[in-house]
């Protein structure tokens, strides 16, 4: 829910960048309304966090996945070693149940390798789709961010430029009334 609440505030931002008014004489630079950019970017920075927490709480149940694992192989090795004991010693009984227990420990050993190797294999693959969705987010933030900078330069300079060319008109008038 959260990777498509991050993944929906950047549709948001670049379908603000994209359908901005383009500024005039340029077809790469765009006027946005800064303080609702600015929002976005803001909102998307505190649900990063909540990405990393999850990826985080999946490193977990993976750990307790194998602990779990490993306490349940030893519980059927402990129980294969009781079963062993118990039986009678006569030699027949003795080698079924040498058998019996081999078969078990091997089988326990066997799903233990199995169950830590599916729950490495599940939070690795979790893990890269997280880390993934975060990096693809932090590079769309940073490219906004850009974007965002050099159009708000942009529009400094000729908001600088449209001062500069008023004050000149201004000072034009001036000087030929004071000639006459």
């Amino acid at each position: 829910m959260e990777e498509k609440d991050v993944q929906r505030l950047l549709d948001m931002l670049y379908g603000m960048i994209d359908e901005a008014k383009s500024v005039a004489f340029s077809s790469d630079k765009c006027i946005i309304v800064r303080d609702e950019a600015l929002d976005l970017l803001d909102e998307i920075r505190a649900k990063l966090p909540l990405e990393l927490k999850k990826a985080q709480e999946l490193i977990a149940a993976r750990s307790e996945y194998v602990a779990g694992a490993k306490k349940e192989a030893q519980e059927v090795l402990r129980q294969a070693e009781l079963d062993a004991r118990t039986i009678v010693s006569e030699s027949e009984t003795l080698q079924l149940a040498r058998q019996k227990s081999s078969e078990i420990i091997r089988r326990a050993e066997d799903r233990s390798k199995e169950l830590y190797h599916v729950a490495n294999t599940y939070t690795e693959d979790a893990l890269r789709r997280t880390e993934e969705a975060i990096q693809m987010a932090l590079t769309e933030v940073q490219e906004s961010r850009v974007r965002f900078r050099a159009a708000s330069q942009e529009q400094m300079q000729a908001q600088r430029a449209e001062l500069n060319r008023t004050g000149a008109d201004e000072d034009v008038p001036k000087t030929e009334s004071s000639a006459q």
